[in-house]
């Protein structure tokens, strides 16, 4: 396979994931008291938004590699 047409590929799939999940989220842990044998801990949520119009640039991008891959290549 050609790099442009994986390129595009991958440009078209984060595209469909980044409608789909519209965010990235991970969790985050953290000692909250450490005192001796006492430990707490905390699991924070955090969340990366990702606004639609960068999975539509993605997406529109992606398909205009493929496009331009099969005329000018």
């Amino acid at each position: 396979m050609k790099t442009r047409t994986l390129i595009a590929a991958a440009l078209i799939i984060v595209g469909i994931l980044a409608f789909v999940y519209q965010g990235i989220t991970y969790t985050t842990t953290e000692d909250a008291i450490d005192i001796g044998p006492l430990k707490v801990t905390t699991q924070e949520t955090h969340t990366i938004p990702l606004p639609p119009i960068v999975g539509g640039i993605a997406l529109v991008g992606g398909v205009l590699m493929l496009v331009a891959g099969g005329k000018y290549v």
